[in-house]
């Protein structure tokens, strides 16, 4: 209950952002077709499924997409979701060409070994006015993240990196500013329409305190939410979440 909690708080933004938007694209059609690229076990899948959507999920990880086939067994969802083994380079081949309403991609584009080239693919899988759902590791966290955890030297290379990594042995192979991100969708094509903050209170509020404070995860949920478009704010924040159309 309490782990559950704790990842409402990180993703409430995000689904509640999509939500919104996939409505928008509905315009009454009770039911999308949505790809969740590198979408894994279904944190996202199954939920939007449930709602209705046709969703493909393609993941590298075969034991990421047999969860996803177990959880969706266990929502009774399974005629709506389908997981395909594979990365971002193959996804046109993999999803068919102008066959998607909404494209997710979530945590994938700062991982995979070409990022332009996974936003021509995603942009080449959506049709005329889908949606692009981008979830991205932002510079200006991580910067602040090693600099209160004591790692000055690091906090220093982040910042002046250009993939905005700490070091040699940094796992993330890069990370984006807002400005950067959204001259890389222009460049694929894509038109932004709106960026937030994600977790921009949630890394730094120590778990000990939201898990044993009656209300404080709902409280600090509330808390990201006023400060998710505010620049200031969101210009600290892990994650950017961008909705943008092609």
């Amino acid at each position: 209950m309490v782990d559950r909690r704790r990842r409402s708080v990180r993703t409430a933004l995000v689904a509640e952002a999509l939500r919104v938007a996939l409505a928008g694209r509905a315009q009454g059609d009770p039911g999308l077709d949505i790809v969740d690229l590198g979408g894994g076990t279904g944190g996202f899948a199954v939920p939007l499924a449930v709602e209705g959507h046709r969703v493909t999920v393609v993941d590298p990880s075969p034991d990421a997409l047999a969860s996803l086939e177990r959880r969706a067994s266990d929502e009774g969802v399974s005629a709506l979701i389908r997981g395909v083994q594979g990365d971002a380079a193959e996804l046109p081949g993999l999803a068919g060409e102008s066959s998607a309403d909404a494209v997710l991609c979530h945590g994938v584009l700062e991982v995979v070994d070409d990022p332009v080239q996974a936003l021509q693919a995603m942009a080449s899988v959506l049709r005329e006015g889908g949606v692009l759902s981008l979830l991205v590791a932002q510079r200006n966290a991580v910067v602040l993240a090693r600099a209160l955890a004591g790692h000055l030297a690091e906090a220093r290379v982040a910042l002046q990196d250009p993939d905005g990594r700490w070091g040699a042995t940094d796992p993330m192979p890069r990370r984006y500013d807002e400005a950067s991100i959204t001259a890389q969708l222009a460049d694929a094509g894509f038109t932004v329409h709106t960026v937030h903050g994600v977790r921009t209170f949630a890394d730094l509020v120590p778990s000990a305190f939201v898990d044993a404070e009656p209300g404080a995860a709902e409280s600090l949920a509330e808390l990201e939410r006023a400060a998710s478009q505010h620049p200031a704010f969101r210009a600290l924040a892990t994650q950017l979440h961008i909705l943008a159309t092609r």
